[in-house]
């Protein structure tokens, strides 16, 4: 492990400062109805459906309820606890996007940036038009755009988001591998096609893979280093890296062996072993009150404890919708009455999703379980952490409704 690598990888000592915490009562929470909220998930865990979860709501910038249920692992007796670390995975993007955003304030690129600016080897990718079994490649009708890579309208794809021509080049490659580096996985992800043209659609998608590239190109640092100067040490998330040490072994949290719903093998990768690559779309492992302290520092509009990650009207522009009603959705990622911002999901309508929450509410999620949410509106944000991927869509609406039942 190289310096860089040694930079973004917590060591056992680090500790996270906790958040100020207060009664429910004098935050608007119901204290019944976020003790449901437990009730719930303990129902859940003695069903089988996670090993253990944690959950942490804040609101008014103070934590009103936190509490870690369940076991830690399904293969040990240790009981999940505040501080068990989890693979965060696609709660990754935010972190990176905000980031990304960091290098724009400071002058170093633009949204409208086309990517080969900074990664040549994208001047001549093509988009794969496919009709019937055949697939034409077409030149793209613009470049695409930094602004692309957040939201996701690149035209990359991810391997597992269909199975047409272009996913299969992505299935059959080495992009998956965490024994490359990000200059190496970017440079293949631009020897495929497009799905689609830059700015047609939103498919989900490697763009904040590159993004992470990016960052390196510019700042001459790896993605790790930038990460830890520009956010996480600010921040003080001194528990969230690329790996976790190897005293930490302790305090992991893990999977089901296989699927409890489906019976089908759960493989997520080792939380010990340091990556060659710092995936920026899903490499980093964390805490609940690591993230929290991102969290609260969206909520406060770029700032905590006296330090600016970003500014004010950046993160506005974060958390606003970039597709508009023109650009359709692939996939199910983003529900009804919701759209897309720089790196975040936001809500454009009170209705129509199955789900309650407010206009302006943004979030992401990770695909074993993790998800976090800041409704402005409300002055509200909560965290949760759990390892079951098969059950993530159900845990996610779970504990939006649960929580949002508990707000006076």
């Amino acid at each position: 492990m190289n310096a860089a690598q040694a930079a973004l990888k917590p060591a056992a000592a680090a500790q996270t400062p906790p958040l100020p915490e207060a009664r429910p009562e004098t935050l608007g929470l119901s204290r019944p109805r976020l003790q449901a909220i437990s009730d719930a998930f303990k129902r859940e865990i003695d069903k089988g459906t996670v090993p253990g979860v944690t959950v942490l709501v804040a609101r008014r910038g103070q934590v009103g309820w936190f509490e870690a249920l369940g076991r830690q692992s399904p293969a040990g007796t240790a009981p999940m606890v505040r501080d068990s670390i989890f693979r965060i995975f696609s709660m990754t993007k935010p972190i990176v996007s905000v980031a990304v955003m960091a290098l724009v304030e400071d002058g170093h690129l633009l949204l409208g940036d086309p990517v080969a600016k900074f990664i040549p080897e994208f001047a001549d990718q093509k988009v794969g038009v496919v009709s019937g079994s055949r697939m034409e490649l077409v030149p793209p009708k613009r470049a695409m755009t930094v602004q692309d890579l957040l939201r996701h309208t690149s035209g990359l794809t991810y391997e597992h988001q269909g199975d047409g021509p272009v996913h299969k080049l992505y299935q059959e490659s080495r992009v998956r591998s965490r024994k490359i580096t990000n200059a190496e996985h970017a440079s293949l992800v631009a020897s495929f096609p497009l799905v689609c043209h830059p700015g047609d659609e939103f498919n989900y998608s490697r763009s904040t893979d590159i993004l992470g590239r990016i960052i390196e190109v510019v700042s001459g640092k790896s993605l790790g280093t930038f990460l830890s100067e520009r956010v996480l040490a600010p921040l003080q998330m001194a528990e969230t890296g690329f790996a976790t040490s190897g005293t930490n072994a302790d305090r992991l949290a893990e999977p089901f062996a296989a699927d409890p719903w489906t019976g089908d093998k759960v493989a997520l990768f080792n939380m010990l072993e340091q990556p060659v690559m710092e995936s920026g779309g899903g490499g980093l492992v964390s805490t609940t009150m690591d993230y929290a302290r991102f969290a609260l520092m969206l909520r406060n509009g770029g700032t905590l404890d006296g330090n600016r990650i970003i500014g004010r009207k950046s993160l506005e522009l974060m958390a606003s919708d970039h597709l508009g009603p023109h650009v359709p959705t692939n996939g199910t990622l983003l529900s009804p009455g919701h759209g897309f911002g720089l790196g975040f999901a936001v809500r454009t309508q009170a209705g129509i999703a199955p789900f309650p929450g407010s206009v302006g509410q943004y979030f992401w999620s990770g695909i074993a379980g993790t998800f976090f949410w800041i409704d402005p509106k409300e002055d509200l944000f909560a965290v949760f952490m759990t390892q079951g991927p098969g059950q993530r869509d159900y845990t996610r609406t779970l504990v939006r409704d649960l929580v949002y039942a508990a707000v006076d």
